[in-house]
């Protein structure tokens, strides 16, 4: 018995610990980090508090992380500090070039509308064609950026014949149409519908039949497989939200004001011009996402051609 209890002590302990580790594991598997960005059918998930209820009947805990935009929120998904977000177009299709390990789940509804070219109202520049030889703000990756280069295209121009200026939020490019540093300015919502109610500004050319302007829902493959009960749950929690803000534009502005501390009247005008829905990634979404990364890599921004489709999730996790 004397040698018994100094290894049963042990076995107790190691247990113990054994258990202490499990447990540990357990919580933290147990509770879903999603990212998300200012104005967003996510950013209304979150104000309702109507994922946390689903998801506490199977004991899951949900946990919210805010990025200023697309390319930092894939950069922490890429490296598991979250496991579901999202993101536009164009920072998708960065974060597949630079070889994160990032998949699409679903994409958004068309948003043409939720992006501009901003010029000061007084600036003479009543056409996309005249902004050649002037410096124009815009973000390397932004889906601003693209719609920059498609209506310059449509305008007989080619990116070559602007001069960017490249910010690195919607706040400096907007603080450098104001300061008269540049001529024009690339913009997204709400940033953009705050620009048009309380600037002295217009908007040169939005994305309406030159680019959808989609978000995206993102996620890596290796979650994905390991949790699409999970994953068809928050879908299923996110259509229910995006049914109700479709309907309540209203609602919607007042429910993120207070989040965001943005003028409710400027988050119904974005609200009321876009359709808040998920919807699976079909071969035409693809095809759009695949003209954007070629139009970058051709504009020499993009650092290697990519083909979206190889990172399309293979299975549907809509409800």
């Amino acid at each position: 018995m004397k040698s018994f209890t100094p290894v049963r002590t042990w076995l107790l302990a190691a247990v113990a610990s054994l258990g202490l580790a499990s447990s540990t594991l357990a919580d933290t598997a147990q509770t879903l980090r999603i990212g998300y960005q200012k104005f967003n059918s996510v950013n209304i998930l979150k104000g309702t508090g109507a994922l946390e209820k689903a998801l506490a009947e199977h004991n899951v805990k949900v946990s919210w992380h805010e990025f200023a935009a697309g390319p930092q929120l894939l950069e922490a998904l890429s490296t598991g500090a979250i496991d579901l977000g999202h993101a536009a177009d164009a920072p998708s299709v960065f974060a597949q070039a630079s070889g994160k390990p990032v998949v699409y789940l679903a994409a958004e509804q068309p948003y043409p509308k939720g992006i501009g070219v901003l010029v000061g109202k007084d600036s003479g520049i009543e056409r996309v064609d005249q902004l050649k030889g002037k410096r124009v703000a815009t973000g390397r990756g932004w889906n601003a950026q693209y719609l920059l280069a498609l209506a310059l295209e449509e305008a007989g121009l080619s990116y070559k014949d602007i001069v960017p200026a490249y910010v690195s939020s919607a706040a400096d490019a907007i603080s450098a149409l104001q300061s008269g540093s540049v001529e024009a300015a690339t913009l997204w919502d709400p940033f953009l519908a705050a620009a048009e109610l309380q600037q002295p500004v217009r908007n040169l050319r939005d994305g309406q039949a030159l680019t959808n302007n989609r978000t995206f829902y993102l996620s890596t493959a290796a979650f994905a497989d390991a949790n699409p009960d999970l994953l068809r749950t928050f879908f299923g929690q996110l259509q229910d939200t995006n049914t109700w803000a479709n309907a309540h534009p209203d609602e919607v502005a007042a429910l993120l004001a207070p989040q965001l501390g943005i003028d409710p009247i400027i988050l119904k005008t974005a609200t009321e011009r876009r359709n808040y829905s998920a919807t699976a990634i079909t071969d035409a979404i693809v095809a759009e996402q695949q003209k954007l990364a070629d139009t970058f890599v051709a504009l020499g921004v993009l650092p290697r051609s990519i083909k979206v489709a190889d990172a399309v999730y293979p299975h549907s996790l809509l409800p």
